[in-house]
């Protein structure tokens, strides 16, 4: 019998935290194909990129069998629209990689800076109900903000195309994770807000 603290938790809760731990492992999944793809063209057109490039895509991977291997004490199983994650994140990657080193870099912070949102609301969302999710999470966390800082770092004097592109790539990764966790997402966004609010007044 697992001590997990799913056999405590109320089950809209226990819900939640499965929803948390899918929607992780698919978005992981979906930056793995990402940077594969970017990867890819950058080996033939930008070679100084692809170091750094291969080097978030092991931490990707990390990541991605973390939150695959935290499934079965959570009742979670892996997302149902992992080929969109698959397909989308491939082609986003690609596209991304095409428009040059700066569409390599506002690609990799819109997606980014999307995730590191979540992950603050599913933190605290997270703590006080599953110490173990929360810790990895945390831990993932730092290194999904090294890639933001690096690739922050590299955007010079973005166009008011390249910002409109950072807007859509943000919305559309905001769009699936919502899809991936039935709209979850939005309310743990909404509780950390008002949790916020509070702690002002």
């Amino acid at each position: 019998m697992s001590d997990y603290p799913e056999n405590t938790l109320p089950e809209r809760e226990a819900l939640t935290v499965a929803r948390i731990v899918k929607v992780n492992h698919a978005g992981e999944y979906g930056a793995i194909r990402i940077y594969s793809a970017q990867i890819a063209v950058a080996r033939k057109l930008f070679p100084d990129v692809a170091p750094a490039l291969a080097d978030m895509l092991e931490h990707e991977k990390r990541h991605c069998a973390a939150f695959r291997s935290a499934m079965p004490d959570r009742n979670s199983r892996p997302c149902r629209i992992m080929q969109l994650w698959s397909l989308g994140g491939w082609l986003l990657g690609i596209l991304a990689a095409l428009t040059g080193r700066q569409g390599i870099w506002i690609c990799t912070a819109a997606v980014e800076s999307a995730v590191h949102r979540h992950l603050d609301d599913q933190l605290h969302f997270l703590e006080g109900r599953d110490a173990e999710l929360y810790a990895m999470i945390r831990e993932i966390q730092q290194e999904e903000l090294s890639h933001l800082s690096h690739a922050e770092a590299r955007i010079s004097n973005p166009s008011a195309a390249q910002r409109l592109l950072r807007r859509i790539i943000s919305d559309i990764t905001d769009v699936v994770i919502w899809l991936s966790t039935w709209g979850d997402s939005t309310r743990m966004a909404r509780d950390l807000h008002q949790a916020r609010a509070q702690m002002l007044r």
